[in-house]
């Protein structure tokens, strides 16, 4: 009696273990779920990207300085000076159907006849 009582009772766990296992599966494959995941995942490797590239630009510093200790250029650059140039003025297009000099020819026309074709 206690052995049927037993495997009924190990029986009724596994399946409702079973069920809760195969329900959380199934909401990990609803399409919210899934976009989800997407955008967690994109999140976290736009964060990777962005470690990488800070870590590649601090890199970067480091050897231009120690290639500037090895070259005797010692000297910081002076970043406001870049930045306070004037741009040169930009270059003024034609607009479309003139020319920007004269011409003293004209193409002549020819007019076209259908009727040579056939």
């Amino acid at each position: 009696m206690f052995r049927r009582t037993f495997w009924f009772t190990a029986g009724a766990a596994a399946g409702v273990w079973a069920t809760t296992k195969v329900n959380r599966k199934l909401k990990q494959l609803t399409p919210e779920s899934l976009a989800a995941q997407a955008a967690n995942k994109a999140v976290e490797t736009g964060h990777r990207l962005k470690d990488f590239a800070l870590d590649v630009r601090a890199g970067m510093l480091q050897r231009e300085a120690e290639l500037g200790e090895a070259l005797g250029l010692d000297a910081p650059v002076d970043q406001g000076t870049a930045l306070d140039r004037e741009l040169p003025e930009p270059r003024r297009r034609p607009t479309l159907g003139t020319t920007p000099y004269k011409t003293t020819h004209s193409i002549p026309t020819i007019p076209y006849n259908r009727n040579e074709d056939h």
